[in-house]
């Protein structure tokens, strides 16, 4: 079976955990797991200075499928956008095959191949250069993270739109409730949906509310141990503990209230012999724009 590579909303996840943060135990432990998973990825001079004057962030999420002796590929790409002035957050699904420049690599290639040839560094500088925003900072986790994760809050509640099986395992029309193993299943569907990798990535993003959802509607000791048990073992970024903190409290009301948007396009094999997908020029800059918007 061919992996799937996805990204749950790790960093909001570790956001709304630092709500619980407030001292003693539970700060120690939010605080030296997130000192372990740092990696040196260069973020704006400014940022800690927008943070502190709760100016609009934005992130770069990947999930990638990383072999032995390998580098991987981010083949599940997703931006968000956090907006303290109308209390909003974007969260916009990059295709994997979206053909663009790779900044620093000077070749014009599948999108996803950016983290394969230069990590997160690469893939954070070419979608910033897609979008025509200031990535602030970058999230990754790997495929076993995903599960862990889902396990670690005790499932996740979705609901279903249309009826599918994906190797033994079920998935009837309606609300479901999903241990990882589930949940990895169903967001990675796409052959047997007639919306193909778009009707996929709606399953992602409900993954990744849900998640989210998870975090904040119930807190114990044990959970808060599993889950950051999980995040520590599968989990990169550059998002420093205090600056983590601060979104957690002060842009709490943003991540709250997430807006999806989607690029419209078109793809097909090439003269290579290789397929590429290619959003409208309109889609893309009507995208471009109420990023923007947000970050101002």
């Amino acid at each position: 079976m061919k992996k799937w590579k996805w990204i749950v909303l790790t960093l909001t996840g570790i956001c709304l955990l630092l709500l619980f943060s407030s001292g003693g135990y539970v700060y120690h432990k939010a605080s030296q797991t997130l000192k372990e998973v740092q990696v040196p990825v260069k973020a704006s001079v400014e940022t800690e200075k927008t943070v502190e004057q709760k100016k609009g962030l934005s992130f770069l999420l990947l999930g990638v499928d990383q072999r032995k002796n390998e580098t991987g590929r981010s083949d599940t790409i997703i931006v968000v956008t956090i907006d303290p002035k109308t209390n909003t957050s974007q969260m916009i699904s990059i295709p994997r095959d979206l053909k663009t420049d790779i900044i620093g690599n000077g070749s014009n290639d599948k999108i996803n191949h950016a983290y394969a040839f230069g990590g997160p560094q690469m893939a954070l500088d070419t979608v910033s250069h897609l979008l025509k925003i200031q990535i602030d900072y970058f999230a990754e986790i790997n495929l076993a993270g995903f599960t862990d994760l889902v396990n670690a809050v005790d499932g996740v509640r979705v609901k279903n739109d249309i009826n599918f099986s994906y190797y033994e395992m079920q998935f009837p029309k309606g609300e479901l409730l999903l241990n990882g193993k589930e949940a990895l299943a169903y967001a990675r569907m796409r052959h047997d949906d007639p919306r193909g990798d778009f009707g996929r990535q709606i399953r992602q993003r409900q993954v990744v509310q849900a998640v989210a959802d998870r975090m904040t509607e119930d807190f114990s000791i044990r959970r808060f141990n599993a889950i950051l048990d999980a995040l520590g073992k599968n989990v990169k970024t550059n998002v420093p503990f205090s600056v983590a903190r601060t979104v957690a409290t002060d842009y709490r009301d943003a991540l709250r209230n997430v807006k999806t948007l989607s690029l419209d396009g078109s793809g097909g094999i090439e003269s290579d012999g290789i397929y590429y997908w290619h959003p409208t020029d309109k889609s893309l800059k009507e995208v471009q724009a109420q990023l923007q918007e947000a970050l101002k």
